[in-house]
């Protein structure tokens, strides 16, 4: 928490974010609570967790591996769905995982949403067999730039409802603003991360999905200035990812953010390898919906308190009128 006092805040001259801004968390009364979103990622048809900066096409160059798992994608998909976790990602990076990816799905139909390589050709393909949503960046950008027409033909292909927007994002230069990157991160394009950039392309999908690449599986802590303006900026549900490592991350993203930023972690947990243990993080998860379950037990309680005084001054009402 002492790191959000000393973020730094957003361009103040950029706007600020609408005044119907939605949550992307689970609302309490003025209090907003973030949820995490698990994650598999798949290499070469294999669940694991990779330094995402070091991703190349070249052969010669395979990226640094933090952790290879022995489970299946499809066991992994097993676990949320057991464990109750809404909203988590499938991303396959290159070819070569669509197999693994249609496991994960069905082993839990409608939970899970899925990226990488993802276009209006195949998309059809992985909603039909359980993604609740696809997640796009790649195709939608053409020569660093972003496409408006593929934009809008893949809006028209799967929905505005089923689509998320991969807006992964690394700095040019230490300190500069966050532009997206695509093709595995791999490549820059001249779309910066702003609060103008994320309503203008909030009306053409569901959700935003924001890895902060420069420490996607470092764990070396969030990137608390990212985190701070996706939470003013961001009008819909946005689920940010990278360098989260402990609880008290979980807590630091939750507070930069006011509740408006869900989180993902990958590296540091326990199921992959690392000291985080994903019962807790699990656990962390729950308690807002719990508050939420007992904030609508008392909405419940009051509704039936009223309706029954509402009776009774009828039944009062109608005596008298005898």
């Amino acid at each position: 928490r002492e790191a959000a006092s000393r973020v730094m805040e957003p361009n103040p001259g950029v706007a600020s974010s609408p005044s119907n801004l939605q949550a992307s968390s689970t609302a309490i009364g003025c209090r907003r609570f973030s949820r995490f979103r698990p994650c598999i990622d798949l290499h070469a048809g294999k669940v694991k967790q990779i330094v995402g900066s070091t991703l190349t096409d070249d052969p010669d160059r395979p990226p640094v591996e933090n952790f290879v798992a022995s489970r299946s994608a499809a066991e992994f998909g097993a676990l949320y769905r057991d464990s109750q976790l809404q909203g988590g990602h499938i991303i396959m990076l290159g070819p070569g995982n669509e197999e693994a990816a249609l496991a994960a799905l069905a082993a839990y139909p409608s939970g899970l949403q899925v990226g990488g390589g993802i276009n209006p050709q195949n998309a059809a393909r992985y909603l039909d067999a359980g993604a609740s949503h696809v997640i796009v960046t790649s195709y939608v950008f053409r020569d660093g730039h972003l496409d408006r027409e593929r934009l809008a033909e893949m809006v028209q292909t799967v929905g505005p409802k089923r689509l998320v927007l991969d807006l992964s994002c690394r700095r040019r230069v230490p300190g500069g603003p966050f532009y997206v990157v695509t093709d595995r991160w791999q490549k820059f394009t001249d779309l910066e991360v702003n609060a103008q950039t994320l309503r203008d392309l909030a009306v053409h999908c569901d959700e935003f999905l924001i890895h902060a690449v420069d420490v996607e599986g470092m764990q070396s802590g969030v990137e608390c200035e990212l985190v701070v303006a996706l939470g003013r900026w961001s009008p819909i549900r946005v689920t940010y990812a990278g360098g989260a490592r402990s609880l008290d991350d979980l807590e630091l993203v939750e507070s930069l953010s006011n509740g408006r930023v869900d989180v993902t972690v990958g590296s540091a947990l326990d199921i992959f390898g690392g000291k985080l243990s994903y019962a807790k993080v699990c656990e962390w998860d729950k308690r807002g919906v719990k508050v939420e379950c007992r904030r609508k037990q008392w909405a419940v309680v009051a509704m039936l308190g009223v309706a029954a005084m509402a009776v009774a001054f009828s039944v009062v009402f109608r005596r008298r009128m005898s």
